[in-house]
């Protein structure tokens, strides 16, 4: 099992933007509704997106970048953003609630 955490700031012009790409990606994951991946997005007032990515394998890896959706998301990202998005893969410490185990 893997985590990635992804965190980036958008330009405050462009955040409804980004979010209604973002929703996008969790529309066409609902009817696809592959196994194997766990995804969820927070945005804060700020304009900061945090992604939680969680994959079984490394074959589930490309399931949600390979989605017609998320190829737009990514398509003029950089644009969107402050800076580059940051990605740190993450081990889980401690949970409540939070992950099906």
């Amino acid at each position: 099992m893997k985590r990635h955490l992804i965190r980036y700031k958008t330009k405050p012009e462009r955040t409804d933007e980004n979010e209604r790409l973002v929703k996008a990606v969790f529309q066409e994951l609902r009817e696809k509704s592959p196994e194997g991946v766990r995804y969820m997005t927070w945005r804060s007032d700020d304009g900061t997106f945090v992604h939680l990515v969680e994959t079984e394998t490394e074959a589930h890896a490309d399931i949600i970048t390979g989605l017609a959706a998320f190829e737009a998301f990514q398509n003029g990202i950089r644009d969107r953003v402050v800076e580059r998005p940051q990605r740190e893969e993450m081990t889980v410490v401690g949970h409540y609630r939070m992950l099906d185990q």
